[in-house]
């Protein structure tokens, strides 16, 4: 009886380990997909340094778009707003004001 029991226990480990390492590779996958940039491009998290050394600050989202970043953050005035940041230099292209204080 306890043979079949530690049979059956082992086959069900082994079940749930290769079940596991079947599905790693496509976590592995988008991670790396979600670290790397355009040629050239800043990084998510450079983008956000440069916005914050600027007074921006509670960051909703930040996205790559075709030619630009999408920043929903708060300015220095408390106020909601939408940038366009150039993804090579940080400019910020445009300032769109979604809700004041």
């Amino acid at each position: 009886m306890r043979a079949t029991t530690l049979i059956a226990t082992l086959l069900v480990s082994g079940g749930i380990i290769a079940a596991g390492a079947s599905v790693l590779p496509a976590f592995a996958q988008s991670s790396a997909a979600t670290t790397t940039t355009q040629a050239g491009w800043m990084s998510l998290q450079e983008v956000q340094v440069k916005l914050e050394a600027g007074g921006y600050r509670d960051f909703e989202k930040i996205e790559r778009e075709k030619d630009k970043y999408e920043v929903k953050a708060t300015d220095m005035q408390g106020q909601r707003v939408e940038l366009d940041v150039d993804p090579m230099t940080g400019e910020i292209l445009k300032t769109e004001i979604k809700r004041s204080k």
